[in-house]
């Protein structure tokens, strides 16, 4: 249950504590063994049904580098990564998330995941010579979640193009910053990435005690994954940095300009969570894709939690513009460790969509303006839910 006794509001609108205000009803057993030492979210392989096309997008629209190809699988990465890839476009008959991929610090780690994992019983699968081209020794897992994890330390290392302004185009794509993910169960979700040592950075809750989202880090960032609350298990998105905001918005031209402007699922905006500049957008299989930048830095151990109210409609778009009902109920399959979409689990707790009318219905942006029908800047009308 939430305690706001224990948070403090700050003038910007939400809540601070030291300590994640989370707890799970159903919690995944904590393991006796250590955790995998994770440095970050390093890589995800999305299957795709149509390789060309896909690559098509990536490539030649957002811009990414081709590190290696052949007929089945295109290896991408950011232009200051010095590892293999960033991102894997496999071909395959249902387009799904293969795996999220963190790095971790030390060959040994990988001999900590298995332990720890094998410990909760999830089925572990290890290859010296990786899963992928560029990827030496790995692990993947298929964790308590229902989600495809894999870890590994040794990696074939190219060159960093940051230096190289030449092949930089408006909307250069830095860096993959994160994962998102959906899961029915976001307080159980929460308790098993902190056993993993993920710390909490932000949430979103009502006064009751409902976990409807919980951003998670390893690097000192706001999140390298968060948890979504929604059917699952699913991918909501993968995130790739820009430098700066405008960045976003030659992306968003560059689409205008190639017809393909219905590319773009939300945004441009700023995001209450995390204060980032955002942009989703939907690749030709539906994956989701969000370009994201300046968010701020965590990394001190005393680094506060934000927790935001549900009904503050600031929280997913600091302006307080709508977010369009596919963003809460549209996501990504994922794959069992043979390649077989895993079952979706359907949420029980309370829809964030539904108890907000899509962040902007009966939401409010100050609580004390709460009256009548319409609470605060709804009663204006232009922010009513009759978009959906």
């Amino acid at each position: 249950m939430t305690n706001r006794d224990d948070m403090t509001l700050t003038s910007s609108g939400f809540y601070v504590s030291q300590e994640a205000p989370i707890r799970a009803d159903n919690p995944v057993p904590t393991p006796s063994v250590p955790a995998p030492d994770i440095l970050r979210c390093a890589y995800m392989e999305l299957v795709v049904t149509d390789l060309k096309r896909s690559r098509d997008f990536y490539v030649d629209v957002l811009g990414l580098t081709v590190t290696e190809e052949d007929g089945d699988a295109v290896y991408l990465r950011s232009l200051e990564e010095f590892i293999h890839h960033n991102l894997v476009l496999r071909q395959g008959p249902v387009a799904a998330v293969a795996a999220f991929s963190y790095r971790v610090r030390t060959p040994e780690d990988l001999d900590r995941a298995v332990a720890f994992y094998s410990e909760l019983g999830c089925r572990v699968e290890r290859r010296a010579e990786g899963f992928t081209k560029g990827i030496g020794d790995s692990v993947r897992v298929t964790d308590p979640l229902g989600f495809p994890y894999e870890f590994f330390h040794d990696v074939e290392h190219v060159e960093r193009l940051a230096w190289r302004y030449d092949l930089y185009t408006p909307g250069a794509l830095v860096r993959l910053d994160h994962f998102n993910q959906v899961t029915p169960d976001v307080p159980r979700a929460t308790k098993f990435m902190q056993d993993l040592g993920f710390r909490v950075t932000e949430d979103i809750q009502d006064q009751d005690g409902t976990v409807y989202a919980a951003w998670m880090r390893r690097k000192p960032t706001v999140h390298d994954t968060a948890m979504t609350g929604g059917n699952g298990p699913r991918m909501h998105h993968v995130a790739f940095s820009t430098h700066e905001k405008h960045n976003i918005l030659a992306i968003c031209d560059k689409l205008g300009a190639l017809r393909m402007s219905d590319a773009i699922e939300r945004g441009p905006g700023r995001h209450g969570v995390s204060n980032a500049f955002y942009l989703y957008l939907r690749d030709p299989d539906g994956h989701r894709v969000e370009i994201y930048t300046q968010d701020y830095y965590t990394g001190d151990p005393d680094n506060p939690v934000v927790t935001w109210d549900v009904h503050d409609n600031q929280r997913r778009d600091w302006w307080g513009n709508p977010v369009v009902p596919s963003w809460y109920t549209e996501a990504s399959l994922v794959l069992d460790l043979d390649g077989n979409p895993q079952p979706v689990v359907e949420r029980t707790d309370s829809s964030e969509m539904e108890v907000t009318i899509g962040a902007d219905g009966f939401s409010y942006t100050r609580a004390d303006d709460e009256a009548g029908s319409y609470r605060g800047q709804a009663s204006k009308g232009f922010k009513i839910g009759n978009q959906l």
